[in-house]
């Protein structure tokens, strides 16, 4: 399943982070907003890495009938 190509929905989730004004924070709470971001960013990463394995495993066995 391929992303759709072209600009991301206004309601996307990124999209609003970097909308968001950050003059206001302080340095503390930019540091916990980095650690926060960072804790998501891990989190997407293992979707995916999950993901991956899910769709290479499944593209195997498909493979493997198609040889029969």
């Amino acid at each position: 399943m391929e992303e759709p190509e072209g600009p991301r929905p206004s309601s996307d989730a990124a999209n609003q982070l970097a909308a968001e004004d950050l003059t206001r924070l302080s340095q503390f709470e930019l540091d916990d907003r980095i650690r926060l971001l960072q804790l998501e960013i891990a989190r997407v990463e293992s979707h995916r890495s999950r993901y991956s394995a899910q769709r290479s495993a499944a593209e195997a066995l498909f493979a493997k009938k198609n040889e029969d």
